[in-house]
């Protein structure tokens, strides 16, 4: 899925922070990443850098398939008042208004804020906020795809440039490490839950400290005979992602509680994390709601998640269970749908996150969803807490050498009765 590709070429970039001297190298390398990925359609891009004096955006880097701008151009703001919108909004699509672009065959644009965001008055005094770049990209696509792609390089890369001062500056003290700590346990469950015809077992393995892993079995207050389970992946990392993910884990609880449907739940808390965590990075999360009836019906809603592998016992075919919406928090007011399946007697689901599938050896070979459906197979008549063992150990045992690791989580699902 272009979104989660989208995500780990981010990611990857991530890893090369520290090689670059400031932020506007890094910025170059990310878009050039991000053009060179025929998997994400963009074929070109722009950096415009906020000048010194917050009233002008100078055109800094440009790479790609794209008009060329003579160097060192200039976009006022007082007549060129998008950019308060993109301070607004984030993204935006917008017909060209300046003269030179409009001359050069730029007549139609695309652009997300990127990096920190300053409060500044217009000539009447109005207060809005610019970010520190602007990132304008070309694509083959302009409709509401590129704005999800937009908004996730506005989260991912911000939170990236904000990682790097912090990362720089400081370290962590042992006080903050416990509260982290603290955080991280009152996130998880207890790792086996038992539900109806089911059992339930979860496991979560931080990379640092804490992370930004998560799972939850949920309740619904006097509906006795429905369950919750989710899972969900902060995509910032220690402390940050930890918080994230206990405020998502805490929001789902709310949700479940009032028993409020499941789109509802979704687009309650995508609006929340675009507004408590405005600079954060996003999170995937997937949301799962069964019943002890004899059908085994099961409803979802999959927020931009890893898609889990249901195992049907009878014939051996495996179904992904795909997105159904955006990931939560880069944009306010998403749309979310609900699919369905079945499981049957001796059926399997195995929920998991990025750091399963992702996990390396020390060649840089990923574990991958075919490894991951083969042990799935190998363990189907065992228990939901051995296929969960299982998949762990021979993730932990594949990628022992590996230079990146990331946090590693798994629910299994397993149909008794």
């Amino acid at each position: 899925m272009e979104q989660r590709k989208l995500y780990k070429t981010l990611e990857n970039a991530l890893k090369h922070f520290p090689d670059f001297e400031n932020d506007r190298q890094l910025l170059s390398y990310v878009l050039r990443e991000i053009i060179s990925n025929e998997s994400i359609d963009i074929i070109g891009g722009r950096i415009w850098e906020l000048s010194d004096s917050r009233s002008a955006y100078n055109m800094a880097e440009q790479h790609g398939e794209i008009e060329k701008i003579r160097k060192g151009y200039t976009l006022k703001l007082e007549n060129y008042p998008i950019f308060y919108e993109v301070g607004k909004n984030r993204s935006v699509i917008a017909k060209e208004t300046d003269k030179y672009l409009s001359e050069i065959g730029i007549h139609l644009f695309s652009a997300t804020g990127i990096g920190e965001r300053f409060k500044v008055k217009d000539a009447f005094s109005k207060d809005h906020y610019l970010y520190q770049y602007i990132l304008a990209l070309n694509s083959n696509d302009i409709g509401i795809n590129l704005m999800n792609t937009m908004n996730i390089i506005s989260t991912s890369v911000s939170s990236m440039l904000r990682t790097r001062r912090i990362e720089t500056k400081a370290r962590a003290i042992e006080k903050d490490l416990e509260k982290a700590r603290e955080i991280q346990r009152s996130i998880l469950p207890e790792h086996e839950y038992s539900f109806g015809n089911y059992e339930i077992f979860g496991i979560s393995i931080p990379d640092r400290i804490v992370g930004g892993d998560f799972f939850d079995y949920l309740t619904f207050g006097t509906e006795t005979d429905k369950l919750g389970i989710a899972i969900g992946d902060a995509a910032s990392k220690g402390f940050s992602a930890a918080a994230q993910a206990l405020y998502v884990s805490g929001a789902l609880k709310m949700g479940t509680e009032n028993e409020l449907k499941m789109t509802a739940v979704m687009k309650k808390i995508n609006n929340l994390v675009h507004r408590v965590f405005p600079n954060e990075r996003f999170i995937t999360l997937f949301y799962l709601e069964m019943y002890n009836d004899s059908k085994g019906l099961c409803l979802f809603v999959n927020a931009g998640h890893n898609p889990p592998v249901h195992l049907s016992y009878a014939t051996g075919n495996m179904e992904t269970l795909d997105s159904t919406g955006p990931v939560v928090g880069p944009a306010p007011d998403q749309e979310y749908n609900t699919d369905s399946f079945y499981m049957e007697k001796n059926d399997v689901l195995v929920m998991y996150t990025d750091g399963i599938v992702e996990a390396t050896n020390s060649k840089f070979e990923f574990y991958g969803e075919d490894k991951l459906k083969e042990e799935i197979i190998n363990n189907k008549n065992f228990s939901a807490k051995e296929i969960a063992a299982s998949i762990i150990q021979s993730v932990q045992k594949f990628s022992t050498r590996a230079k990146y690791s990331d946090d590693k989580t798994v629910v299994v699902i397993k149909r008794i009765r």
